[in-house]
């Protein structure tokens, strides 16, 4: 039953650790005895767990993130507690290597993919004029499996052991010979099984906005936000599959004795090398795209003005996806590809900065002139132009093989890809968190917290991240745990640590404004509060689970805009509304994440029998899902009718102020 003995099983001896566990127990009491308490176990399940509502799934995937965020953001305190003073002792160097590991899969993998994703789910459907995905069950497997293999990588740091190579997890080290634990295959069986989920959203997304458009709704009609996730589905099903193989090629490795990637059996460390960050850097734009998205959406709504250059934003769209295919070898400079190789490579990395720049100029061109209202989503879009291009154009430094030599593991890159992602991906999520909102609750968050939340959060990441540059060019490396007082890196690296408390503070008012508004928020506001331009906005709030009695028609971009300036569409009328077509829900998603999650945790310890005995649970799934011949069920017209009355005026119309 595998080389772990049973009184290794629960990771024991650490006080931080043993807290954790603690934790994780009692919160897990609380949840069962809160549901139990107050009889929500079939609510729960009709409503949430068997759901096959693209909304509902997307707000499952944004609870989700947010739990990942907190779960990582505590990796990243401690990182920065440990390395507050020379010489501190709070973390071991295992300890340490362990939590950097968790912290930058959590973050990329858990917390930013889910929270995109997320807003994709809530909102693509509705921009498009559609009911829902096109492939409704499928749409929720792809969360569950998600869900699966974050709560299997989670699980790791109180039971068996965390990864500890490096959120990268690059060999010879990710390899048995260096990390003979159990420890490396949480990394490499969770991942895959997230990323099955991802690989069938993008997917499922790809067919829903090129076959499900509602009438009228041509590519270049489509909102900027559909166009990047559009590009991005397209991005993760060419990029997606390799990091399948390379987990794949990684499992045979640590499993079975394999030598793909073992330099002293005649392997590649570089082919792993290769195939993660073939995967790797498109993630990068996985992640950034639809913030860039969501960013176009929010800037134009809150300037007031369409889209300038809406053309050349989705020229530049592609053009990045193209790009983020042929620029992964800048991640390996320094390890021996050749001066030819590295100029290539360099060139096509400077060259991505050109579509990028076309797209802050034409935000920056949207605001020009424009009615600018300052609130806390454009905040974010505000913040994340300066911040963003401090991150661009470190990149470009990076960029430059013969300078990377100089920067190359060391924090100022560290510093780079932060000033990347957190306003690239982060900023976005706030911004389109605190714009949707209202669309996804019926309740707007709070203003006032919004605006502590922007500052605290915006002053505690630089005051963090800017220190990080200037140790890295002193040659503070990056993935140490200490350092020494005579290196007069202390200064620095203190200031850094209280910027991580400040902008915790400031996540923290963040979680305190959704418990604010659940309490509190008015609850009777308009369907369109924010004067928007698109589709999403020509419904209830929060949406009526068939997101549309009527599908709208779109005869221009930024539809829902011109609707309400030409008095068209608007307008309900009873003979117009017909019986609706929905899916119905399945608890099938569910128990095939539960029986991948057990198949995943079996592996992970090198169970194979109970493993091989749990995996034909998946094939009876598939079996019983081929087999399944529900065809959903039909909404009469006179709920339809009732329900269209709740939030429509006398006349059957919507809300229609233009500012």
């Amino acid at each position: 039953m595998g080389n772990i003995k049973w009184d290794e099983f629960f990771i024991t001896g650490d006080p931080l650790i043993l807290g954790a566990q603690v934790s994780i127990a009692l919160t897990m009491l609380g949840v069962l005895f809160g549901l139990t308490y107050l009889k929500k176990w079939k609510w729960i399940w009709r409503e949430w767990i068997t759901t096959v509502d693209h909304k509902r799934i997307g707000i499952m995937y944004i609870i989700a993130a947010i739990l990942m965020f907190f779960r990582g953001g505590i990796d990243g305190l401690l990182m920065k507690a440990q390395t507050s003073r020379p010489e501190m002792g709070l973390l071991s160097s295992q300890h340490y290597n362990e939590i950097f590991t968790t912290h930058g899969v959590i973050m990329i993998l858990f917390m930013a993919m889910p929270f995109l994703i997320g807003l994709m789910n809530v909102v693509i459907p509705l921009q498009i004029g559609a009911r829902d995905v096109a492939f409704p069950q499928l749409n929720a497997l792809s969360f569950w499996l998600f869900f699966s293999g974050a709560m299997l990588f989670n699980i790791s740091f109180v039971i068996g052991g965390s990864p500890d190579a490096g959120w990268t997890s690059y060999f010879p080290l990710a390899g048995k010979e260096f990390s003979p634990s159990i420890a490396n295959n949480y990394y490499a069986i969770a991942l895959q099984i997230a990323g099955i989920g991802t690989l069938m959203t993008g997917i499922n997304f790809i067919v829903t906005i090129l076959k499900m458009r509602t009438k009228g709704m041509t590519l270049m009609r489509m909102p900027m936000f559909t166009w990047t996730a559009l590009v991005t589905s397209g991005i993760i099903v060419a990029a997606f599959p390799i990091f399948t193989v390379a987990l794949a090629l990684m499992k045979f490795d640590r499993l079975f004795g394999t030598h793909f990637f073992t330099v002293s059996s005649g392997g590649s460390d570089m082919l792993w090398a290769n195939l993660f960050w073939l995967w790797g850097h498109p993630e990068v734009y996985i992640v950034a795209l639809p913030a860039f998205g969501i960013f176009s959406e929010v800037i134009a709504t809150f300037s007031r003005k369409q889209l300038f250059g809406y053309k050349s934003m989705v020229y530049a769209t592609v053009g990045i996806a193209l790009l983020s295919m042929v620029v992964w070898v800048h991640h390996f400079y320094t390890m021996g590809s050749g001066p030819g190789v590295n100029s290539f490579f360099s060139l096509t990395t400077m060259l991505i900065a050109v579509p990028t720049g076309i797209k802050i100029f034409n935000w920056l061109f949207t605001m020009r002139k424009g009615r600018i209202k300052l609130s806390s989503a454009m905040l974010w879009a505000l913040a994340f132009i300066p911040t963003f291009t401090i991150g661009g154009v470190t990149g470009v430094m990076l960029a430059m093989g013969a300078a990377d030599f100089q920067y190359h593991n060391t924090l100022f890159l560290v510093a780079h890809f932060h000033y990347v992602l957190i306003p690239g991906v982060v900023f976005a999520v706030f911004a389109g968190l605190y714009y949707w909102w209202p669309k996804m609750f019926g309740h707007m968050l709070n203003e006032r917290l919004g605006k502590w939340h922007f500052w605290l959060f915006n002053i505690g990441f630089n005051v963090t991240f800017m220190p990080m540059f200037f140790l890295g060019l002193n040659g503070a490396v990056r993935r140490s745990y200490t350092y020494s007082a005579e290196s007069g890196f202390a200064p620095l690296f203190l200031l850094s640590a209280i910027g991580s408390v400040i902008l915790a503070a400031g996540f923290a008012v963040f979680c305190y404004n959704i418990y604010w508004s659940i309490r509190y928020a008015d609850r009777n506001i308009s369907s369109d509060p924010w004067d928007a331009r698109t589709l999403e906005w020509a419904t209830a709030s929060p949406v009526q689970h068939y997101n549309f009695a009527k599908l709208p028609e779109v005869k221009s971009f930024d539809a829902f805009w011109q609707m309400k300036k030409n008095n068209e569409g608007l307008t309900l009328k009873d003979s117009e509304i017909e019986e609706i077509h929905m899916p119905s829900n399945s608890g099938q998603p569910f128990m095939m994440c539960v029986i991948f999650g057990v198949v995943g945790f079996f592996l992970v310890f090198e169970w194979f029998i109970p493993a091989a005995i749990a995996s034909v649970g998946i094939i009876v799934g598939l079996i019983y899902r081929s087999f399944d011949y529900n065809d959903g069920y039909h909404i009469p017209v006179e709920e339809i009718s009732k329900t269209e009355s709740t939030w429509r005026n006398e006349k059957g119309e919507v809300h229609k102020h233009v500012g």
